[in-house]
């Protein structure tokens, strides 16, 4: 996936904005890193062909709603390189159930029976960005400390300097500290207790996803479909 040049094989617009930081020591380390845990035999989620995912489904030019996540899934079969999301046919994440129970009641429709790949919504422009890309398997954040934190501040605020508004939904404690990466005067930020069962239903009644439609029918773009 990465070479000595670092050529890194990312949707052709997000690797026209990002190339300065493929370039950067770090970023070299951080491929090292990965390909050292592989060769020692530890398995990494997401596959390599998915830890780019995000990007693969939702080009730069096509972002809308920045939905901010911590790490990936680390249990077996879950991540596939979208924050909050795992492929149809997995159980719903504790966190993304809560999700879907907001979005109800936000916007009065019925989620029953929707499965918890949230590509249909990458495809309406909701950037699912983890800002930790990998993690080893069962030890949560076991990656948080290899650089990727570095590459992902760069993206928000490329997204920030770059595009115009754009809604970012910040929820939980790690998610909201990114708000100083972004400019409040050319975007919407929604600030919400992460959806975890463990916030005790703090999140519930942030009605960010009704909040994120108008924002963006304002500025003349189509709202997103949430049921998708």
């Amino acid at each position: 996936m990465y070479s000595q040049k670092l050529n890194v094989k990312i949707e052709p617009s997000w690797k026209a904005v990002l190339e300065s930081e493929f370039e950067k020591p770090y970023f070299q380390e951080l491929a090292d890193y990965l390909h050292r845990e592989k060769s020692e035999g530890k398995t990494i989620y997401p596959a390599g062909s998915l830890i780019f995912n995000a990007f693969a489904l939702t080009p730069f030019d096509k972002v809308r709603v920045v939905l901010l996540g911590q790490d990936p899934y680390h249990n077996p079969g879950q991540a596939e390189g979208l924050s909050f999301s795992v492929p149809n046919g997995m159980p719903l994440p504790p966190s993304l159930r809560n999700v879907y129970k907001e979005i109800e009641d936000d916007l009065h429709i019925n989620l029953q029976g929707k499965q918890g790949s949230l590509r249909g919504w990458a495809g309406q422009g909701v950037f699912l960005l983890n800002a930790i890309l990998t993690v080893r398997a069962g030890q949560a954040a076991s990656h948080s400390r290899i650089g990727w934190q570095e590459f992902t501040d760069s993206v928000i605020t490329t997204v920030s300097n770059r595009r115009e508004h754009v809604v970012f939904l910040l929820w939980g404690n790690f998610a909201r500290e990114k708000r100083a990466l972004i400019d409040p005067s050319k975007h919407l930020i929604l600030e919400a207790a992460h959806p975890s069962p463990l916030a005790n239903g703090a999140f519930f009644g942030c009605r960010h996803f009704s909040k994120a439609n108008a924002y963006l029918e304002s500025h003349g773009e189509a709202p997103i479909d949430w049921a998708r």
